[in-house]
């Protein structure tokens, strides 16, 4: 039995809890869903197709993520759904924001960290996730506009994409600048 705690628009815990699948959250009421965006060392990203047994968006390919139970921050419910669906343990340190959302009934936090598993190696939750892979960027912003991965609206892939390109920026001057070191 999954809860939720119920939390106001400020993401801010009201005191109530829900069982999930158990009763509508009422207008003004949310619930904390997590979303993990994995950036390997070559740029690629890594996406997960949801299981053709979900009820909500099966067989679509999606972001990697879920929904927070009782008691646990965002922090804590991604680096758990990130373990669960694709066997991946990155330490929370290491699991960047890239941006807080208020959607219909959820507070939506998307964050970002940085692998580079073989699918090979992944552990993937068989109920959650049917395949998982790599795709260049370019890729994935092709299979968003022909409808093969879930839409979640431009707001939310402009801030997914500059989050990828600052990463890789960043980590583009730390290989120069290591570089330019050992010479």
């Amino acid at each position: 039995m999954e809860v939720w705690d119920i939390l106001d628009k400020n993401g801010v815990p009201t005191g109530k809890k829900v069982e999930r699948n158990r009763g509508c959250l009422a207008r003004g009421e949310y619930h904390l869903v997590v979303h993990i965006w994995i950036l390997g060392n070559d740029g690629r990203v890594l996406i997960q197709r949801r299981s053709f047994d979900k009820p909500l968006m099966p067989g679509e390919w999606a972001a990697i993520g879920g929904s927070a139970v009782s008691g646990e921050t965002a922090l804590s419910a991604a680096h758990r759904e990130l373990l669960e669906e694709m066997g991946i343990d990155v330490p929370e340190s290491e699991i960047r924001l890239i941006k807080n959302m208020v959607r219909k009934n959820s507070i939506l936090n998307i964050f970002l960290a940085c692998r580079s598993t073989p699918v090979s190696e992944l552990k993937l939750q068989e109920d959650e996730v049917s395949e998982a892979r790599w795709v260049h960027r370019n890729k994935l912003r092709q299979m968003i506009k022909n409808g093969e991965f879930h839409n979640y609206g431009k707001e939310y892939f402009e801030a997914v994409f500059q989050a990828f390109d600052r990463k890789s920026a960043i980590r583009r001057r730390k290989k120069r600048y290591e570089s330019r070191r050992r010479k």
